[in-house]
């Protein structure tokens, strides 16, 4: 699943697939190699949501930059701009122990004319990955699953000779070396993506996509942003508990921190309830309404269903400590080694299930995603002075949807106050 970046890196993106073509997350920014110090776990019991505002991982650390209060000004204008991109709308929530901030644009139904609602469903895309993460982690801590053993270990015939290096957490941490995708459809057009868009695809047909060649490069020694990694993960989790990679992740997150708006749709087409619509422009100019969309060629790296509202209280929690023990947590937070760098030559900014940028001397942690006629993206800082959700509508074919993120980043970190 596509990636949105702050600044597009042509040289990373790899070949085009069922889904849009892929983007290097937050390319071009400065990132930061340095571990923010992670808090001690929170406890949490089934049921019981902790509190955004609470528990250990919300302290800011020694040297941390206080933040000013959001910019109200400068954030209503990032998401009115519809324009750079085109996009039918936006929401976006800023929060943290700095300030908070709520806003909409634009509009959720073309037909209707009905606006963007705060709580609106979207399709959340690689945001996904950060959920699969989150399980194999617990798995981890659990024993059940050493993230150290060859994939081949669990995965016994699935992947072909000369894959043997080939680990769960190399597949975690993009590290995998996986080839490139041959012999999916070539969705070179928006009139491509109408006609293959209810394709149904299993989760092995698209690992045998990817394994038709020899590894791009030994596991462990550079990194390459790519989604059939969490496909080969997810199936990881299923051998291991025996259950739908989404029973797991509802059973150990959605349930505890009550995200009730937040599903793997699997065979559903549709978006159920209130939710933005998706759409692609046309080479004829016409738009067309693509919201329906069977997700089964992204899986689990990238059909989540979700709201800007979940998918903040999910971070908050994640980053406070209450779905991971520090041990795991920690390693949402550790780049790569120094020596392993991205394919075009710039430093590792992936972890396990998140991604790293630095904007004006603050650096998020987070995860972006795109689907047809959807971008989102959730991130904050290590200590949650700042969090941020957002996801808009964009409607051209292969645009940069980078420039709608970089605003609200830009934004975010602002120090000018407007009164």
């Amino acid at each position: 699943m596509t990636s949105t970046p702050l600044s597009p890196s042509p040289a990373a993106r790899a070949p085009r697939t069922v889904r849009p073509s892929r983007r290097t997350v937050l390319g071009g920014v400065a990132t930061s190699t340095a571990l923010a110090t992670v808090g001690t776990p929170v406890a949490m019991g089934a049921g019981h949501a902790p509190s955004p505002r609470t528990g250990p991982g919300t302290r800011s650390g020694p040297g941390s930059r206080a933040l000013p209060p959001p910019d109200s000004g400068a954030l209503r204008a990032a998401i009115d701009d519809l324009e750079h991109p085109r996009a039918t709308g936006a929401q976006l929530r800023v929060s943290g122990s700095a300030g908070r901030w709520y806003g909409t644009s634009g509009v959720a139904d073309l037909r209707t004319g009905r606006p963007v609602g705060l709580n609106d469903k979207v399709r959340a895309g690689s945001v996904t990955k950060a959920f699969v993460a989150t399980v194999a982690l617990q798995l981890a801590d659990e024993g059940r699953l050493r993230l150290e053993s060859p994939v081949r270990h669990y995965l016994p015939g699935l992947l072909p000779p000369g894959f043997e290096a080939l680990t769960v957490a190399h597949l975690l941490g993009h590290t995998s070396g996986l080839p490139d995708h041959v012999g999916l459809p070539e969705l070179d057009t928006p009139e491509a993506v109408l006609r293959h868009r209810f394709d149904r695809w299993t989760p092995q047909q698209l690992v045998a996509t990817a394994t038709r060649r020899p590894l791009k490069f030994t596991p462990g020694t550079r990194q390459e942003y790519r989604g059939i990694n969490y496909v080969l993960a997810a199936l990881v989790i299923e051998q291991v508990t025996g259950r739908p990679y989404g029973e797991e992740v509802t059973a150990r997150v959605l349930r505890p921190l009550r995200l009730g708006d937040t599903s793997f749709p699997g065979a559903d087409r549709r978006i159920h309830g209130r939710h933005m619509h998706g759409y692609l422009d046309m080479t004829d100019g016409s738009r067309e309404d693509v919201t329906e969309f069977d997700m089964s060629g992204a899986w689990a790296e990238g059909e989540l269903v979700s709201t800007t509202g979940d998918l903040h209280r999910f971070l908050a929690a994640l980053f406070s400590g209450a779905l991971l023990p520090e041990r795991q947590l920690r390693r949402m937070f550790t780049l790569p080694p120094a020596h392993v760098r991205m394919l075009d030559g710039s430093p590792a900014r992936y972890s396990t299930g998140l991604q790293t940028a630095t904007v004006d001397g603050v650096t998020f942690w987070g995860k972006t995603g795109e689907q047809y006629g959807y971008a989102t993206g959730m991130f904050a800082t290590r200590d949650q002075q700042r969090r941020l959700v957002w996801s808009f509508g964009p409607t051209q074919h292969g645009a940069d949807p980078s420039p709608m993120s970089r605003r609200i980043v830009k934004a975010a970190t602002s120090r000018h106050v407007v009164r």
